[in-house]
This record gives structure tokens, sequence and C-alpha cells, in this order.
């Protein structure tokens, strides 16, 4: 066996066994994408870590890095591209996304981290508006 078809054998028997049912907002991509996270510790000292995603949903991320982060920790994980110049036509995309970590599992020498996006991917970079709700006014 590959060193990767063991590696995705051992990530589903880790995921069963700490996640349990499956209950996700959205449907994960199973693809392994190297990242950056870069981070800022409460020292204020700005880190930067190559890592991988292990699986990508429009809402977040699993990601294994060698770093441990604390729950609620900011990062910004950013897909290394070549340079593509716009092309008229072509929505633009961005390779980098703001997270927060919303859990964190610590293994031997890794650790998996679980990201939620600030923005859920495929959404436009302008804040959609929220609704607010207002009382129906009476007649009387």
């Amino acid at each position: 066996m590959t060193a990767s078809i063991l590696f995705w054998d051992w990530l589903r028997t880790v995921s069963h066994s700490f996640f349990g049912k499956d209950q996700r907002k959205w449907v994960r991509l199973k693809l392994a994408i190297p990242v950056f996270v870069r981070t800022r510790g409460e020292d204020g000292k700005d880190s930067l870590e190559f890592a991988t995603a292990i699986n990508v949903s429009p809402g977040g991320a699993l990601v294994v890095a060698r770093r441990s982060l604390t729950k609620s920790a900011l990062v910004s994980l950013e897909i290394p591209s070549a340079p593509i110049a716009s092309v008229d036509g072509m929505p633009s995309s961005s390779r980098t996304m703001r997270a927060k970590t919303v859990w964190v599992k610590h293994l031997d020498d890794y650790h998996l981290l679980g990201l939620k996006f600030a923005r859920p991917l495929g959404t436009d970079a302008v804040a959609v508006p929220r609704v607010r709700l207002r009382k129906a006014r009476s007649a009387v």
C-alpha cells in the first residue's frame, strides 16, 4: 500500500472515532491541499506554517498542522499558486481565506484543526446585508 492510501485509511478511522455522526451544513471535498496558515500569537508575534487542508467545504476546512492553535484563534489560510493575470469575463477568485479555529484535536506529532471561514466560499466579497425583521405595527 502507498503512504497516501494508509493516510486516508487512518484519517477515516480518526474522524469516525473523534467526530461520530456527521452533522455538517455543507458537503466536504476530500482533497489534500497545501496551505499556509498565518496566525498572531498572544505575544503579538506573527507565525507562518506550511500545512495541509485535508478536506474543504464552503464553510470551513480540516487542516493538519504541526503547531497547535488555541480554540477561537483567528487564522488566515493562503493557497500557494502561480500568479494569474486577470482575464476579462472571468470571475476573480481569492486564494486567501480568513477563518476561526472552532476545535483542535491533538495527535502524536500533528494537530487537527477545525476551521470555520469568516465568509463561506463562493459568496461575493461584499458583505451581504442582514435583513432586520421588525414587529408589525398595530392598527390600534
